[in-house]
């Protein structure tokens, strides 16, 4: 590997697959985690402060800053996701306490301040709600000009989960969503066309979780408590990345096949709202023709991901250890 590692911020709703993602993040050589912000999503958000120093914790990762953020999302209440992500939001693994703390200041602060400190543009990669990201962008807009692009696990282009069309992380705060949409800066959508697919095979989640090495070993429980998929190999769970593969897209593009493509969020009330509407048609349709061109923002849309190089890279990085 050649040049200086990525400078990278991760936000997060840690999260079974946030803590998988920032497994990776502290792990990869190529990645600099410069700091960590955490909101409401997945559980609340002193859960998601208490899971992501966990994490780091047991990865023995060095004293990365780690902020608390947004309590709720801009208009709305909080709704998590203990259903999927266990009462504690983290697999209700019994994992001990950290003895780390989260940092003195908000996270816009802190995202603020790391990102116009740094001495290269930064990378932002939210896995969670874009509540904090939509803050940091009306209060301070100008850390744009040191942002190299932002990265955020949310959206669909077909099939919801949160609804038959939205996906959670941009449902749970469809105008932060929206906000994020005018950074200004380039945008990557790595949504559930491409999360969904990216899964470890069961016979790898067993090795990890035989690992004696701790962040090895919390990598396979985090990945055998959300199985995706049979494993056609034998009855062990197979685990889903999730999160991680967005982490995975900074730190090997070239694995993500995307196309920039005008996209915009739904926000009326009714089934709609969350979904992020993914212009593919090759030309104008009668909507535009009668009713005038609609502002919408151009991003880079995952459509494909090539699995067994995103599985490879994160079981090579994780067991780094």
């Amino acid at each position: 590997m050649t040049g200086q590692p990525i400078p990278v911020i991760i936000d997060c709703d840690t999260g079974v697959d946030d803590a998988l993602a920032l497994l990776f993040a502290v792990r990869h050589p190529g990645l600099d985690l410069r700091a960590v912000t955490c909101v409401a999503g997945n559980t609340d958000v002193d859960g998601v402060v208490h899971n992501t120093l966990t994490v780091l914790e047991q990865a023995g990762a060095p004293d990365i800053p780690v902020a608390r953020g947004a309590a709720r999302p801009l208009i709305e209440p909080a709704r998590s996701a203990r259903h999927v992500h266990g009462v504690d939001g983290m697999g209700d693994l019994g994992l001990p306490a950290p003895r780390r703390g989260r940092a003195a200041v908000d996270a816009v602060t802190l995202l603020y301040r790391e990102i116009l400190g740094s001495p290269t543009p930064v990378t932002l990669i939210p896995t969670a709600p874009l509540t904090n990201i939509a803050l940091l962008l009306r209060t301070h807009p100008h850390v744009t000009r040191n942002i190299e692009r932002i990265v955020f696990m949310g959206g669909a282009v077909a099939t919801g989960n949160a609804t038959p069309v939205a996906e959670f992380n941009v449902w749970h705060d469809p105008e932060a969503a929206a906000v994020l949409l005018t950074a200004g800066v380039p945008i990557t959508m790595y949504g559930l066309d491409v999360f969904t697919r990216v899964v470890v095979p069961g016979a790898d989640v067993r090795r990890l979780r035989e690992s004696a090495e701790p962040g090895t070993r919390l990598a396979g429980e985090l990945l055998a408590h959300r199985p995706s998929a049979p494993d056609p190999d034998g009855d062990d769970p197979a685990g889903g990345l999730g999160d991680a593969g967005a982490v995975c897209a900074v730190a090997d593009p070239a694995g993500l096949t995307t196309r920039l493509l005008p996209v915009e969020v739904s926000l009326a009330p009714g089934p709609t709202r969350g979904q992020t509407v993914v212009d593919r048609r090759p030309r104008p349709g009668e909507s535009e023709i009668h009713g005038g061109a609609r502002e919408q923002a151009l991003v880079d849309v995952a459509l494909d991901v090539d699995v067994d190089r995103y599985v490879k890279l994160y079981l090579e990085t994780v067991e780094r250890g």
